[in-house]
């Protein structure tokens, strides 16, 4: 039986996949997290990802075993208790959607895949709530945070529990490490070239942060931990131990000319040093040195759990009703000029429809009818680009846009439903094969379409009652027939509706209804 105080994070990073497990305590500062169990599976996906972006067998096989192993661990847990993430690799990799589906059998929980600026925003927060705050007089005022992954870097910069910066970049310890040292031979020219190519991909962001500011510097993930922990117990720099879990300058050149001396990182004699850690460690560092030296730090804290931690502030927050979604999608409105009272009228309708369908239940009918309401909400996005077409618009935005909140699925979920809200019924062949809901996909698409028709006027009108029942091949929507004589325009486009329904299968009928007294 599960324990309601207990959630749970599965971070799939590019190089180890991670599970968190804590405990949430009710306190006079709101709700904290206090972790209680972690597992690590150095996984390394990037390694098997291939030039033409497809994960070789090898790395999809482990990467499967270890989320079966995590499956067990999570076996008592409740849908609403677990948040599965996935980052890089798994953004990038072409057969990323079959991982997924078998990687959601064997965990039983979806796995997410995060957008990178997704990832920062989270990264953020974790660190936000690790680290602690002062007041504001005193407080470290705003924080880059730079977080080191297996596929890609995240930089931040943020004040309090705020990011005001995100960025995500295409370099990551295991993409480094394969390109530039090969079985770990390094050298100073392919040191130096691995750092110049990393400086080149943070100068396209330097110059906006370096405006920006910041008072501290914070390394998040393994890389960033590591270097810390190597530094510490070798006293790297001056000849002095540096500081507990901080990255200093004198640090990394006193850690750069053991490298250097080294000449290959098996041959590495360092206090400290983990041997999973060590086909990531030249790429790790050439990008820690790559950062110091473009954005000008001479000293980093470091924090353990980031990501993890944020996504189980961002889980906890969906549930005290602070969830960032729907931050987002008020700012989306606001930022594409949408109509706010036509939006409301139609996906309350909407909502009304799916309900009176009994189709779905429970925890899982609220994640439907929040569904429907954000769709309503947002389907007009596209009338900022052209009426024609628009809602061909509306769907592009919501799925190519970064939705801080939404991972990659709910998004394509949302623009699905914003292309499917308006014109052809066909084009959505291709988008709903294959999925495990599709027929509840064709019934949340039609409680859409119906509440967009019968509010074409835009202005608030007084409906009769209005239901929708779900037949074996189609629709029946039950409707005052006194209602529609005396609205002809709204009869015969619902007639139009019927025969749009025939062409992907399905039926839409119409039962007038007797007025009530």
């Amino acid at each position: 039986m599960s324990d309601p105080s207990l959630i749970a994070s599965v971070d799939c990073g590019s190089n180890s996949f991670r599970l968190l497990v804590a405990r949430v305590v009710e306190t006079s500062h709101g709700k904290q997290i206090y972790p209680l169990d972690s597992l690590k599976e150095t996984v390394r996906l990037a390694a098997g990802l291939s030039k033409d972006k497809i994960l070789d067998d090898a790395a999809f096989e482990r990467g499967l075993a270890a989320l079966a192993r995590f499956g067990e661990r999570l076996r008592s847990f409740h849908p609403e208790q677990v948040r599965a993430v996935a980052t890089n690799t798994l953004r990038v990799a072409k057969n990323a959607p079959l991982f997924l589906r078998q990687a959601e059998e064997l965990m039983g929980f979806p796995l997410e895949v995060i957008a990178g600026r997704e990832e920062a925003r989270l990264v953020y927060v974790g660190v936000a709530h690790a680290l602690p705050m002062a007041d504001e007089n005193s407080a470290p005022g705003r924080r880059l945070v730079v977080d080191i992954g297996g596929g890609s870097t995240e930089f931040v910069i943020g004040r309090g529990y705020e990011p005001e910066l995100m960025e995500s970049l295409y370099l990551g310890c295991v993409s480094w490490s394969r390109n530039f040292f090969r079985d770990g031979e390094i050298d100073r020219h392919s040191l130096k070239e691995a750092e110049l190519a990393a400086q080149r991909e943070i100068q396209v962001i330097s110059r906006t942060y370096r405006q920006k500011g910041w008072e501290q510097a914070v390394g998040s993930a393994g890389t960033a931990n590591a270097l810390a922990e190597l530094i510490q117990l070798n006293n790297l720099g001056n000849g002095a131990a540096a500081p507990q879990g901080m990255i200093t300058r004198e640090g990394m050149d006193a850690l750069r000319a053991e490298l250097l001396r080294a000449g290959n990182v098996n041959k590495l004699k360092l206090d400290g040093l983990k041997p999973d850690r060590l086909p990531v460690l030249l790429g790790g560092f050439a990008i820690m040195n790559a950062v110091f030296n473009e954005l000008g730090i001479e000293r980093m804290h470091t924090c353990d759990n980031a990501l993890r931690l944020g996504v189980m502030y961002d889980l906890i927050g969906r549930g005290q009703s602070h969830d960032m979604r729907v931050v987002t999608v008020a700012q989306f409105q606001e930022r594409y000029g949408v109509d706010r009272s036509q939006a409301a009228r139609v996906g309350e309708l909407a909502v009304r429809l799916f309900q009176s369908t009994g189709v779905v239940t429970g925890d899982e009918l609220e994640a439907h009818l929040r569904f429907l309401r954000w769709a309503g909400d947002l389907h007009e996005v596209g009338l900022s680009i052209s009426h024609a077409g628009y809602h061909k618009h509306s769907a592009y935005i919501v799925g190519n846009a970064d939705m801080p909140g939404f991972s990659k699925r709910e998004q394509a979920e949302l623009a699905t439903l914003l292309l499917g809200h308006a014109g052809k019924l066909p084009k959505l062949r291709a988008a709903l094969e294959g999925r495990k809901q599709s027929r509840v996909d064709w019934i949340r698409i039609a409680c859409l379409r119906i509440a967009v028709l019968l509010f074409r006027r835009r202005v608030e009108i007084e409906l009769p009652p209005v239901e929708l029942e779900v037949a074996a091949n189609g629709f029946v929507l039950g409707f005052d027939g006194t209602w529609l004589d005396g609205h002809p325009l709204t009869d015969y486009t619902l007639e139009q509706e019927m025969a749009e329904w025939e062409k992907v299968g399905f039926t839409l009928k119409v039962k007038r209804l007797e007025p009530q007294a």
